[in-house]
């Protein structure tokens, strides 16, 4: 993978950025600095952090970008139901969004498991191979 752009949860964080692009065009003028910019944030938090974690170097944190992620896919959610609440979207509509949005959550999560992973069998490797523990101490047999 050469890229954030080839991961399928940063492709459906897209979407939903978009997605809620479109809908928050629809609310009213009082709402542009409050509601909608705090919508907007939060979906573009989104991919943000998921494209930041991919670019660190370490599992640990891309790991701890994508928990960060998770949490600004959580806030979309509930700014959406304050916007149905506030009669700015139809329950049909949050209902859509609910469904993409625990998708991209269920996505996001088994990445964060596949990084963690990952982590794991490369300290297992570099532990076994150089005979140290992952925190670079030498171990020591008795």
């Amino acid at each position: 993978m050469n890229t954030f752009e080839e991961l399928n949860v940063w492709k459906k964080a897209r979407e939903i950025r978009k997605e809620v692009r479109a809908v928050v065009n629809k609310f009213p003028k009082e709402e542009k600095f409050e509601l909608a910019a705090q919508l907007v944030r939060a979906s573009r938090s989104i991919g943000a952090n998921i494209a930041e974690g991919y670019g660190r170097f370490h599992y640990q944190d891309n790991v701890r970008y994508c928990r960060i992620a998770r949490g600004s896919l959580m806030e979309v959610l509930e700014h959406l139901i304050v916007a149905m609440d506030e009669g700015y979207i139809s329950e049909e509509k949050l209902n859509a969004f609910k469904t993409e949005i625990l998708l991209c959550n269920k996505i996001l999560s088994g990445y964060i498991c596949y990084l963690l992973k990952n982590k794991a069998e490369v300290q297992f490797s570099t532990k076994s191979k150089f005979g140290f523990q992952s925190n670079n101490i030498p171990q020591t047999t008795t």
